[in-house]
């Protein structure tokens, strides 16, 4: 057929224009490679959940929102119940992979009946995480927290809506405790603590470096 449309202009500009048809049909299956059916088996706080997927547990951040953090009281805890109202465990979801963050977890819009960040947003629940937008619909995420905004639903209930997720964490970061010195002059390795109650008990007693993602939580490898 090839040598036939060489030979014959009109025959040539038919393949051209069949072949210029075909090319986003043939071009579907890897823009949808990254969608992959999962099971909800945990949640981690207002954005993070870990799910079963292909035989193995994955940690997903969900992607374009930032969530209270958990010391955030008590917006930090109203995110998570809410994600476990909308998420109970086994429920089953779609995750719309974006890439994999510095902690390997998987970053994802995760759909359940609905775009599970976006109504976090929608209801308050959540900020849209402008610095990460790119990934998902921009416009979509902004209007819903403006709505939200406008409502005074959830985070928004303080003029202005609390202080941001991202400049929580930094300020918890940059924070010196008075002294210069850790709690007791001591510094503790998350695999020397031993479990995981006891990680968040230090870090409740100033040992904010075992937060090292600031996100409110000591030493996750010890879930």
């Amino acid at each position: 057929m090839e040598m036939a449309a060489m030979q014959n202009p009109h025959m040539a500009w038919r393949w051209l224009f069949l072949m210029l048809l075909l090319g986003p049909v043939a071009a579907l299956p890897a823009a949808t490679a990254q969608a992959q059916r999962a099971r909800v088996v945990s949640i981690g706080d207002g954005d993070t959940i870990g799910v079963l997927s292909g035989g193995r547990t994955i940690t997903v951040r969900l992607a374009c929102i930032d969530a209270p953090e958990t010391a955030q009281s008590p917006y930090g805890q109203q995110a998570r119940r809410y994600l476990q109202q909308r998420l109970p465990l086994g429920r089953e979801v779609t995750l719309a992979a974006k890439t994999t963050d510095r902690y390997g977890r998987t970053v994802a819009e995760l759909i359940s009946d609905i775009n599970i960040g976006l109504a976090m947003v929608a209801d308050g629940q959540a900020f849209a995480y402008r610095h990460y937008l790119s990934g998902c619909d921009e416009k979509e995420y902004l209007d819903a927290e403006y709505r939200a905004n406008r409502h005074r639903y959830g985070v928004w209930q303080v003029e202005g809506g609390i202080t941001r997720p991202w400049d929580f964490r930094r300020g918890r970061r940059t924070a010196l405790i008075p002294d210069g010195t850790t709690p007791d002059g001591r510094r503790f390795r998350c695999r020397e603590i031993g479990s995981y109650a006891r990680a968040q008990a230090l870090l409740r007693q100033g040992h904010s470096y075992l937060d090292g993602d600031g996100d409110g939580e000591a030493c996750e490898s010890l879930r």
